[in-house]
Formats: C-alpha cells, sequence, structure tokens
C-alpha cells in the first residue's frame, strides 16, 4: 500500500513543470500549415454520417475521425434512428445524397469549422463540421445535422 506524502513532502509533487508526463500523452494540437486540406475529409464525413444515420454503416467506422464526445453523440443518434426505422418497419437502404457545396472557415490556427450542403431526394440539408487538428491529423470535435 503506497502512502501519500505530508507536509513539505507533498509540495515537491505539485511540480509546474511544462514537460509533465500529460504534455507528452495528451493529444497535441497540430497547425494547419502541416496538415492536409480539410475539404475532402469534410466531404467523406458528411457522407459516411449519412450512412450512419441511414443504417447502412457501422459508426464505429468514423470512430478514427471523431473525438470521443463527438463519437458518442453520432453513437446515441444512430440508435434513434435505427429505433425510428425498427418501429416504422422500414428497412435500411442507402441514401443517396448529391454534395452541392462545400464552406469552410478557419477561426484559429488548427480550427476549421464547414459546413457542407447536401441534396437528398426528399429535401436539401446542411452539415456543420468542427475539425480540430490533433495528434497530426484532422479530428471532428463537433457535428450537427440540420
Amino acid at each position: 500500500m503506497a502512502l501519500l506524502p505530508t507536509g513539505s513532502a507533498r509540495a515537491l509533487f505539485r511540480s509546474t513543470d511544462p514537460y509533465e508526463l500529460t504534455h507528452f500523452f495528451a493529444p497535441q494540437r497540430t497547425s494547419s500549415s502541416v496538415l492536409p486540406d480539410p475539404e475532402p475529409l469534410a466531404r467523406n464525413l458528411t457522407r459516411g454520417v449519412l450512412e450512419v444515420l441511414a443504417g447502412v454503416r457501422e459508426v464505429e467506422q468514423l470512430a478514427r475521425w471523431l473525438t470521443e464526445d463527438a463519437f458518442r453523440r453520432l453513437v446515441t443518434r444512430s440508435n434513434l434512428a435505427v429505433r425510428a426505422r425498427s418501429a416504422r418497419g422500414v428497412p435500411a437502404k442507402r441514401p443517396v445524397h448529391a454534395i452541392l457545396s462545400v464552406r469552410q472557415q478557419s477561426p484559429a490556427d488548427g480550427i476549421v469549422e464547414s459546413v457542407v450542403i447536401v441534396q437528398g431526394p426528399a429535401r436539401t440539408r446542411a452539415v456543420a463540421i468542427r475539425l480540430e487538428g490533433r495528434d497530426g491529423r484532422w479530428r471532428a470535435t463537433s457535428l450537427a445535422l440540420l
């Protein structure tokens, strides 16, 4: 059983050193200049999200491009879509969508906010995506299907 230091010995463990372990192992921000163009990722991520919600793609296939929070929200929304389809008795089928446009804005270095306009057979929708450069690649931190 390990004992925690007390008194003045405890002060030794409170380090203000910038080279603590969390600085080495926590997700590292990446500058936009060393990352690839984010537009293809925004397009492909939009297609993937629409396919997940249609029930023809597993949400786990998108996990590497999403942060944990965005992934959990997509899983929740996907489960709701599965329940709605089963309640109506509608089978899952591949969606037919055309990407009309992709708009991007960079509020800060290593961050891109995109809006992808998608036209489906019934209506036109927008998908808002926030991409952040982390650990040398783009990762979606926020997704919104409008």
